[in-house]
């Protein structure tokens, strides 16, 4: 029977990283392999939000604590592996310091790897490992509880679970809390649909793309995916200070994660449901026109989350599409933008014949006392 029929096994990776390369420690190479910054324009986004005042709890391996590019952006957690006693900053697997990168790695002046919000802090939860005879999903619940319990804003959960009421019932009480989470879709040389927490109701579920924003063939499809992000060759811290590539719907998730907590730092009033709304509505559509298993609502467009004029969920929203090849500032720059005002042109012509006829006026009428002068 499948691991994720029988619901009582945890695999992480399994909606994680299918394939992971060393690469080079040198920093300028690294942030040079991470093109996901480029393709979501992350420097522009930056300018209205960095993550700042806004705890991301990472449900995964841990995360070691000591990686330079993540240092001080770690703070105590938790951990519930059988056997653990630890506070979550460490991990032997180098998964969960991988997804803590992608959210918020602040590197170090203009090099190592950059995360999506580097001004976050990351709450690190170590409750599953690659061996899932090691895990249990009940690790998973108590790590969401804890979330809850410490303030975390943003559930990164990078990874597949089997169906369960357990987790349905954990993911129910964070989103009473209010907190956005984010799970991934699964990949595909795994499962065959969406697997748990992505399956649940209210989840932000997230699938991959690859380098040209188009549907990774690892990402699993199915009508619960609400957004795609970039997953393929994916560059990101690992354990023991070092880097790796990998690729999965892990690394969309932690992006992804990442996006929702600088939309909640810009807009720290704003429940989660609406910042999910706000990412949903702003994102690029691909594939079928509307909502679609591939791409959800479409692939992830940063800028306009941050900028766009999105109504609340309630109403009916009046967004365009935006174009894959259009950037979202150029976009909502178009859509200011007045176009040729026609009544301006008519009144400019008609001011100009008055004028016209007012001087042909004048000139005649100088010419006829001119000729009067002369008679008398």
């Amino acid at each position: 029977m499948r691991l994720a029929r029988i619901g009582v096994a945890v695999a992480l990776c399994a909606a994680a990283t299918l394939s992971v390369q060393p690469v080079p420690a040198h920093a300028d190479a690294t942030r040079d392999r991470q093109w996901h910054l480029r393709f979501l324009r992350v420097a522009e986004a930056h300018r209205y939000s960095q993550g700042q005042g806004i705890t991301v709890a990472v449900i995964d391996s841990g995360v070691d604590a000591s990686h330079p590019d993540l240092r001080r952006n770690v703070m105590a957690g938790a951990d519930y592996l059988p056997g653990g006693g630890g506070d979550g900053r460490q991990d032997t697997d180098g998964h969960g310091t991988g997804m803590a990168g992608l959210i918020a790695a602040h590197g170090r002046g203009g090099s190592g790897a950059l995360g999506i919000a580097p001004r976050a802090r990351v709450l690190p939860i170590r409750s599953v490992v690659r061996d899932a005879r090691n895990s249990a999903p009940s690790a998973v619940v108590d790590g969401i509880d804890y979330a809850i319990d410490h303030g975390a804003k943003v559930i990164n959960i990078s990874l597949s679970l089997g169906r369960s009421q357990e987790i349905r019932d954990a993911v129910e009480r964070a989103r009473a809390a209010d907190i956005v989470i984010v799970a991934a879709a699964g990949n595909t040389n795994r499962e065959t649909f969406v697997p748990y927490p992505g399956g649940v109701e209210g989840v932000l579920t997230v699938g991959a793309t690859d380098r040209n924003g188009n549907h990774a063939s690892i990402s699993v499809s199915g009508p619960e995916v609400d957004l795609a992000a970039p997953g393929v060759g994916i560059t990101f811290t690992n354990k023991g200070g070092g880097y790796r590539t990998g690729t999965g719907t892990s690394e969309s998730t932690a992006i992804v994660a990442g996006a929702a907590a600088l939309v909640r730092s810009r807009y720290p009033d704003m429940p989660a449901d609406e910042v999910i709304h706000r990412l949903t509505a702003t994102a690029t559509d691909k594939g079928p026109p509307g909502r679609d298993e591939q791409y959800g609502y479409g692939v992830l467009n940063l800028v306009a989350a941050l900028t766009a004029d999105v109504p609340p969920a309630g109403q009916a929203s009046a967004l365009p599409s935006v174009s894959p090849s259009a950037s979202p500032s150029r976009t909502a720059a178009a859509a200011a933008e007045p176009g040729p005002d026609r009544s301006s042109d008519s009144s400019t012509t008609v001011l100009a014949l008055v004028i016209l006829v007012v001087l042909v006026a004048a000139g005649g009428s100088a010419w006829w006392y001119a000729r009067r002068r002369r008679a008398s």
